[in-house]
């Protein structure tokens, strides 16, 4: 299925800049707004930053991407939605990288007391030193 049918899925306007967002998106390793800016005004020309910013918000409430934010770093974007994976970010050069989910199946961590809730999903950031940091 193309980003097209996805869009239009969701109840989106199918427009060039919410594809080239996509696209970016997709194509980046967890890209923060102004990497998307860049890559979606390589891809289509001018584009606002205030239409990024909403396209994203809109493309996040969808569910078409999702928005990671580590602790002291810029909001982050992904393609891969909907597998409750977690993340490891390099405390030195803020790398981030998907990290499977830890152990079963998802949420893949059950609190010892959930105060009545029903858990459906948890979320993991695991912090070190990136291999290339390492050297």
């Amino acid at each position: 299925m193309g980003d097209d049918d996805l869009l239009r899925q969701a109840g989106l306007r199918v427009t060039a800049a919410r594809l080239a967002i996509m696209q970016t998106v997709r194509d980046a390793d967890h890209p923060d707004v102004d990497d998307v800016y860049h890559g979606v005004r390589e891809r289509v020309g001018q584009v606002s930053l205030q239409a990024v910013y909403d396209s994203l918000h809109a493309l996040n409430e969808a569910g078409l991407v999702r928005k990671i934010e580590p602790m002291g770093s810029p909001a982050r974007y992904e393609a891969r939605v909907g597998d409750n994976h977690h993340h490891i970010v390099c405390r030195e050069c803020g790398t981030v990288a998907d990290v499977d989910c830890v152990v079963g199946v998802a949420p893949c961590l059950e609190p010892a007391d959930t105060g009545g809730y029903v858990v459906d999903e948890a979320e993991v950031t695991f912090w070190g030193v990136c291999p290339h940091c390492q050297r």
